[in-house]
């Protein structure tokens, strides 16, 4: 499945490629509907969950994430309301702990959260994830031939490889919450993790501006290497070009 995420990928990435070499050879015809920006390039700024979280695990703060794509918009010739997206992307997911690690270089069989919760701990931790992924997604747009001022909806999936896996720990406090040490911890580590991620995904909104959602089908963690986490993500996306 990875070595499937990553072919489909660089295909879509060399079609971009190609297509904006094709293009840029061609004398512009003004064209009906061939004007519009086709929310070719993405920007998407969210919260990320964790479904299906058991409670021994303590989150805090805002965890974040942030998707970025580069999408090629193929519009239906019997109604150019339809059209499909295709396109590379990268997502990056970001999770906050509160007095916890996560043992995701541990010599253990299955990944382990560490709660010190009445013990020295790190003031600040999280858990960051980072994937390539190619969308694929259905589009409609209410008015096809200004998209700038159109209500939009698009649905569809997106098959993502990872490419890193870290957790960062900053500051060892004790137990009443006093600094003891101002030290870094990195920790980089993709054994627990499933390296193919297939999520579905929606959108809805008003020109430039829409909201998404994003819901992971496969779990965050190899079956049996640690709990049955799904991330669900949802936020704001900006696009144009």
């Amino acid at each position: 499945m990875r070595r499937l995420a990553i072919t489909v990928f660089t295909l879509f990435l060399a079609g971009f490629t190609f297509a904006q070499t094709k293009d840029s050879t061609k004398k512009k015809v003004v064209v009906p509907y061939q004007t519009r920006s086709n929310d070719h390039f993405m920007i998407q700024l969210g919260y990320n969950s964790w479904t299906n979280k058991p409670d021994s695990i303590h989150t805090t703060g805002f965890p974040r994430t942030f998707n970025m794509y580069l999408m090629l918009d193929f519009p239906f010739k019997t109604d150019p309301h339809w059209s499909i997206a295709i396109g590379p992307g990268i997502a990056a997911d970001n999770m906050y702990f509160s007095r916890t690690t996560v043992g995701i270089k541990d010599l253990t069989p299955s990944v382990v959260f560490h709660d010190y919760s009445d013990t020295i701990h790190f003031s600040k931790y999280k858990l960051a994830t980072a994937y390539l992924e190619a969308p694929v997604v259905l589009r409609y747009r209410f008015n096809p031939g200004d998209d700038s001022r159109s209500v939009k909806i698009a649905f569809g999936a997106k098959v993502g490889t990872l490419v890193n896996a870290h957790i960062r720990g900053k500051n060892v406090e004790d137990a009443g919450g006093q600094t003891i040490n101002e030290y870094i911890l990195k920790e980089r580590s993709s054994k627990f993790f499933n390296k193919t991620r297939l999520s579905l995904m929606a959108r809805a909104g008003y020109g430039h501006f829409t909201l998404f959602a994003s819901y992971a089908v496969t779990p965050l963690f190899k079956e049996g290497l640690g709990p049955v986490i799904r991330p669900l993500t949802f936020g704001i996306t900006l696009s144009g070009l």
